[in-house]
């Protein structure tokens, strides 16, 4: 006599994700607006949703992150002449697609777009098939007790309490691991980005304001900018889950590789932006308002300006810039239109640098997943990378004349000494980046970079010595 059929669940149990919030996120990105009509429409008809969804997106589900342990189970019943059959909630188009991925069996059940087959359907649509304790069965929430109860054995991924529960039914259970860990919920966050906040200090380093009221607002302020940052992160990382999952280092992303669920990250989305308006609402409605922008940049950005070509870098530049609006916001330093004229285009080297990085470091002449640069490109980018080196350095030296900069330095030739290092740390980054040894980020490489840390600070020294900060803070003439 054979031996009964393998039934696996789809969401959390073969697959470490969930296909109804994979198709949502690939619909906020390839057609936001058909993606949310129809999610607002549907939300209490979920197998219309499903359904919809699946019209309006393409899904690639061999990429989806696989659970290792059911596959390895799936792949020794098959080899053992057993059925092995997928039956899930998720749409009935997206399903038979996986079971082709993994040569699974081309039967499946799944929601057909009038049924959602979750829970008692599901039981009542295997017992119609199997018979009662005709089959084996494998889910990770307690919504499958409803199948467990009709099922022959029980595997449980995940769910300890509901495998305790059928364990006291009386049921033969299996128990498998599941679940996600707040470590790497934590690494989804990204909080090796968050130093880019120490941009909020350019203000009150520009204006030699070192008055603890200042620094405890920017500190404040780089809090706000981090929860705001690692929010927008989340959603980055969620729109672009099958670019990732192309990527040579990105796959290993939380997200796309399914150690986090989508629902939990798009849960810790929500907080951070909570906590990032509520602190900026406390310093001041200034510093609100360029929250609220920098974050609604970022998820334009996010949602389709990082795809266009020089648009991405233009607004990476703008995205820096605001960090820099925004500590004067905090403390309420004027801001002046040649620091801002000089700090643009630095940000427009280092955008277009990072996009030297990633083509110099890619592995093929295809275009960047997600991007609309390939190796071709590279030329243009060093080109866009040298205009945004020498405009900064060209309005550095006009601010040298102005009447501020003769007011906070008096010894006005220092200035034009300290942009022989700027020039030296620019010119250096933009050849690392060139010759791909550099990492992902320039900015955070800058924050690493022993040697380049070293050349800002010669610089920052002459600049505090033109305005007398040395002499002022330690008798030095």
């Amino acid at each position: 006599m054979a031996e009964k059929p393998l039934v696996l669940d789809v969401d959390g149990t073969f697959l470490r994700t969930d296909m109804l919030l994979e198709c949502f996120w690939a619909g906020l990105g390839q057609a936001p607006l058909a993606t949310l009509s129809t999610s607002f429409r549907n939300l209490r008809r979920p197998e219309v949703l499903k359904a919809d969804l699946a019209r309006i997106v393409q899904v690639r589900t061999d990429l989806m992150p696989v659970n290792p342990e059911i596959a390895e189970l799936a792949v020794a019943a098959r080899s053992a002449g057993r059925e092995v059959v997928l039956a899930s909630a998720s749409d009935q188009t997206l399903v038979t697609q996986l079971a082709t991925d993994h040569g699974l069996e081309g039967r499946v059940f799944a929601s057909d777009g009038e049924t959602n087959l979750k829970g008692a359907r599901k039981a009542a649509a295997l017992v119609e098939a199997y018979g009662e304790g005709g089959f084996d069965y494998a889910g990770n929430a307690s919504v499958d007790r409803a199948v467990w109860d009709h099922a022959d054995t029980a595997l449980v991924v995940g769910d300890e309490r509901s495998a305790r529960v059928m364990a006291a039914r009386g049921k033969p259970v299996q128990s498998f691991a599941g679940g996600w860990r707040m470590t790497d919920l934590i690494r989804a966050l990204r909080p090796h980005q968050w130093v880019k906040n120490i941009l909020l200090f350019v203000p009150t380093i520009a204006a030699h304001d070192f008055s603890w009221s200042s620094l405890f607002l920017v500190i404040l302020g780089m809090m706000a900018f981090s929860a705001a940052a690692s929010s927008i992160y989340i959603v980055n990382d969620l729109l672009d889950l099958e670019a990732d999952r192309l990527h040579v280092k990105k796959c290993r992303r939380p997200f796309a590789a399914g150690t986090v669920p989508i629902g939990v990250g798009m849960g810790a989305f929500f907080v951070l932006a909570a906590i990032a308006l509520g602190i900026g609402a406390w310093i001041g409605l200034p510093f609100f308002l360029v929250t609220l922008l920098y974050m609604a940049v970022s998820l334009a950005y996010s949602l389709r300006l990082k795809r266009l070509r020089w648009v991405d870098i233009a607004m990476l530049a703008s995205l820096y810039t605001l960090r820099v609006v925004a500590g004067a916001m905090a403390t309420g330093v004027l801001v002046t239109g040649f620091l801002m004229v000089f700090i643009f285009p630095v940000f427009i080297a280092l955008g277009a640098v990072k996009r030297l990085t990633e083509l110099t470091l890619a592995t093929s002449d295809a275009r960047l997943p997600g991007r609309g640069y390939a190796r071709t490109d590279r030329g243009d980018l060093l080109n866009v990378a040298g205009l945004g080196v020498a405009g900064a350095l060209l309005s550095f030296f006009l601010y040298s004349f102005t009447q501020q900069a003769l007011a906070l330095y008096p010894t006005q030739w220092l200035l034009w000494v300290a942009e022989v290092p700027i020039a030296w740390w620019l010119i250096r980054m933009v050849r690392l980046g060139y010759t791909g040894k550099q990492d992902y980020d320039p900015i955070i490489f800058a924050m690493k970079d022993k040697r380049g840390i070293g050349l800002m600070l010669i610089a920052l020294s002459i600049m505090f010595y033109a305005a007398g900060l040395w002499h002022e803070w330690f008798g030095l003439s």
